[in-house]
């Protein structure tokens, strides 16, 4: 399976043996680390204990046009090779799809992708799939189709001769609940709590900015606390994604809770997008598919980096355009910003003593464009009181229940559309089949004719006000939905 984003296609792969020098001949865009696989393959035959062919091989993988890349095609070549010499028998070879990388000794090893590959088996209508007895686990995910496991070439070669049996998968271990920090740790600032249930509820983006210490990271690590586990569908497309970067665990492959991923402010482009030589691999953004993407002191982080999140927060997908074609990966995320409000960051305002030229530049790296795909922007103020005060605050429990019946709200409502969060919802949609009454409209209407928010900043400030009405009960969302909304948008704008 050749694996392109998180999408495979089916290779079939030829074996000629013929006449002249002893020789390996791979055709059909092999990179160099498939070339490579040729003294490899040929060792982990030999050191296998079976025969070599001495004539002249061919190998070729079709469709000749597609790139291949990597190692995972190391155990079918072998397979091929020796069907071609008349080793095996190829009866269980005709719906079967071969999955690793060789060992010079012949152990299997195990390779990236093995879960999207798996699903593209399936989709393709094969009935078998034999990956590295590592990779079980996770191949195991994909139901509909037979999985066994190879820790060896010479397993592999007995199973298709029928004097052994291949590993299937065990039962699936019980997922691995990330440890979260609880809503009830953060003291004080209602208003950023307030928001970060909103941003929850609905999907939105969030902003917050204040001086270092008073709860922006604390805040930001709860939020998937609050969000609801991921069903099998999104489940499947996460895990599909970490597998392609390489990151999944061995015991517990299968990530059914929304990913938090914060990349350090030095980052990349193709850090945070994906990239990288060869086959584009998924960056940051992408792992945080289904998830919240965090960026701690995103003031410092490159003005390339930021502007390069545009499109996915439009859009939901990256894009990474190579000589051979476009890689494309999910990544519709949640998008957490936290910045001081200039470099010296003291903890009071009259404290500053930056210039004022400082200070506009240093937030200067957060775009118009950017702040206008932000729902939510909250200035948070250090605590004059009341941080040792002992008194109870919501925990994340109960924020998470009102959090879940806000989402199943919105998910409901917007069911027929395939759409399950407000954030998701398309402008023309809010407009036309759900337009709000015009006394609830006036306010966006008003900051439209006075030039003070887009078109889109306007569809973004529906949908929180959808949200807000959701969390408490209503079934359309009021003038005062609406003016809280925009209060939310107008504070990241100023």
């Amino acid at each position: 399976m050749a694996v392109a984003g998180v999408d495979g296609q089916l290779v079939e792969i030829e074996a000629d043996i013929g006449q002249g020098l002893p020789s390996v001949h791979l055709v059909g865009r092999p990179d160099t680390t498939l070339q490579e696989s040729r003294d490899r393959v040929r060792a982990a035959v030999s050191n296998t204990g079976e025969k070599w062919p001495d004539g002249r091989v061919v190998l070729a993988l079709s469709p000749a046009t597609l790139p291949k890349v990597g190692s995972v095609y190391d155990l079918a070549l072998a397979a091929a090779v020796l069907d071609a010499a008349g080793s095996i028998p190829s009866q269980r070879l005709a719906d079967t799809v071969l999955l690793g990388e060789l060992a010079l000794d012949g152990r299997v090893r195990r390779v990236r992708g093995i879960l999207p590959a798996v699903l593209a088996a399936r989709t393709a209508g094969r009935g078998t799939v034999v990956v590295p007895t590592a990779a079980l686990p996770e191949a195991g995910l994909v139901n509909g189709i037979r999985v066994l496991g190879a820790a060896s070439l010479g397993e592999l070669v007995d199973w298709l001769r029928g004097a052994g049996e291949l590993a299937p998968p065990e039962p699936a271990a019980p997922p691995l609940i990330p440890p979260t920090g609880d809503l009830r740790e953060v003291v004080g600032q209602d208003e950023a709590r307030w928001a970060l249930e909103v941003a929850a509820a609905g999907g939105h983006h969030l902003l917050l900015t204040g001086p270092p210490g008073i709860g922006k990271t604390m805040l930001a690590q709860r939020l998937p606390g609050l969000l609801p586990p991921l069903r099998e569908r999104e489940s499947l497309e996460v895990t599909a994604i970490h597998s392609v970067a390489g990151i999944l665990s061995d015991d517990h492959p299968l990530i059914f809770s929304p990913p938090f991923v914060a990349p350090h402010h030095s980052s990349s482009v193709a850090a945070m997008i994906g990239g990288g030589s060869g086959s584009a691999r998924p960056g940051a953004a992408s792992c945080a598919h289904r998830g919240v993407l965090f960026l701690d002191e995103c003031a410092e982080i490159g003005t390339k980096v930021l502007e390069a999140l545009r499109t996915p927060l439009e859009e939901g997908e990256v894009r990474i355009a190579r000589r051979d074609g476009v890689a494309r990966y999910p990544a519709r995320f949640q998008l957490v910003l936290a910045a001081n409000p200039c470099p010296c960051a003291p903890a009071r305002d009259i404290d500053c003593i930056c210039a004022p030229l400082a200070r506009r530049r240093y937030l200067g790296k957060l775009s118009g464009p950017l702040l206008d795909r932000i729902d939510l922007a909250v200035q948070m103020h250090a605590q004059a009181a009341g941080a040792f005060s002992g008194e109870e605050v919501e925990s994340s429990e109960v924020v998470r229940a009102r959090v879940a019946v806000a989402r199943d709200a919105a998910a409901e409502r917007w069911s027929a559309l395939g759409l399950s969060t407000n954030a998701e919802v398309p402008g023309h949609i809010l407009r036309q089949k759900f337009r709000l009454p015009r006394e609830a409209l006036a306010p966006v209407e008003n900051a439209l004719r006075h030039g003070r928010m887009s078109a889109r900043g306007a569809d973004r400030a529906i949908r929180v006000a959808w949200t807000v009405c959701d969390l408490r009960g209503g079934h359309l969302p009021t003038a005062q939905d609406v003016l809280q909304a925009l209060n939310f948008r107008q504070r990241g704008a100023a």
